[in-house]
């Protein structure tokens, strides 16, 4: 958290940006109206691309463009997936993600590259991402100098840092997306947060303590990923010989915990569970949850996701922001329709009207 606190400042960068560009949207009447979806994808690439390269920002913006591009590629090919082989041909869009894939390597790599040359010259590590990455695997590998296999290697390197990108930049802009459509929708819920906002830090920037304060906030943005978690199932693999209930399973069981099924069971959350109702976190989630593991959009155990303090913070401080600045409801044009796009995304996209205060 102490690390995260100095990430903060990119935060606030990033979300300030798009709060005032949508200031100077706004016409004179006070309101305009808005497709929130694109705007929210671009500000969590821009957050990742600072809080992960730091002083890479602009090569960083670039990685952010070129996977999202390779996303939208690797979703076209599911529909035509079932043909074996196909993947193996050299279409215009098979050629296309091989060439993405090369560009991401290579500026993964020159960055990587220069920052290892930066710490073996002896110069101060970097707070952002990349740079306690860096940092903590030179230690390990310095630790066990007389093991083998210690440590991570380049290659595993540039994974994480790709990785760093789509876990960081689509989920927080999913959990965004839907907070906003779902406060358009209890406009009495969107009161209370931005009453609680204004109390915390009036029109000022918030701050990383205060942010960590904001109950309502937190309650409104755990009952979002309860109804629309980012991903709607989780993968898991058996490592030994384990026992569930009366069935044994050997190693090598692949496993899939739907997420979204769980979140909706009635015999956990009662006959309210499609309701949206923050109150049932007021306790807290082991309150709400009667101690079970029934509320995991972040994964749980040894493999929970290492980012989830990373993305509510990031939530926390673009919601902050938008409710300091303007009133929010749903666009006529919207059209309510969650589909899955390897994340919970809203199809026809987020049509809101902003209005200025």
């Amino acid at each position: 958290m102490e690390k995260l606190k100095h990430m903060s400042s990119a935060f606030y960068v990033s979300c300030n940006e798009m709060v005032s560009k949508w200031e100077k949207l706004v016409t004179s009447e006070g309101s305009c109206e808005l497709d929130v979806w694109p705007e929210l994808q671009n500000l969590t690439g821009d957050v990742i691309s600072r809080a992960a390269f730091g002083s890479s920002f602009e090569e960083g913006r670039q990685i952010f463009k070129l996977q999202n591009e390779q996303n939208d590629l690797f979703v076209e090919t599911f529909r035509i997936s079932f043909i074996p082989g196909f993947s193996m041909l050299p279409t215009k869009r098979n050629k296309r993600m091989k060439e993405i894939n090369t560009e991401l390597r290579a500026l993964v790599m020159d960055i990587i590259r220069k920052r290892q040359k930066a710490m073996m010259d002896g110069e101060a590590t970097s707070d952002d991402l990349l740079g306690l990455l860096l940092e903590s695997n030179y230690k390990e590998i310095q630790e066990n100098k007389n093991k083998k296999n210690v440590g991570m290697s380049i290659e595993e390197v540039m994974q994480e840092c790709k990785l760093f990108y789509f876990a960081g930049q689509e989920t927080t802009s999913v959990l965004l997306v839907w907070t906003m459509i779902v406060l358009s929708m209890h406009s009495e819920w969107q009161v209370r947060a931005r009453e609680e906002v204004l109390q915390a830090f009036g029109k000022n920037k918030p701050n990383f303590d205060g942010l960590s304060h904001l109950k309502i906030v937190t309650m409104i943005l755990y009952e979002v990923l309860r109804l629309y978690p980012p991903f709607l199932q989780l993968g898991r693999s058996t490592y030994k010989n384990m026992k569930m209930g009366e069935i044994s399973l050997p190693p090598g069981i692949q496993l899939m915990l739907p997420v979204i099924l769980v979140h909706h069971d009635h015999e956990i959350w009662g006959e309210d569970a499609d309701e949206f109702k923050p109150e049932r976190f007021a306790e807290g989630i082991s309150k709400a949850t009667k101690n079970q593991v029934a509320f995991f959009p972040f994964g749980w155990g040894p493999r929970i996701c290492i980012g989830q303090h990373f993305a509510i913070t990031e939530a926390k401080m673009a919601l902050a922001m938008i409710l300091q600045r303007f009133a929010f409801e749903l666009s006529p044009s919207y059209a309510h329709a969650p589909t899955t796009v390897l994340t919970l995304h809203p199809q026809h996209g987020a049509q809101i009207i902003l209005h200025k205060l």
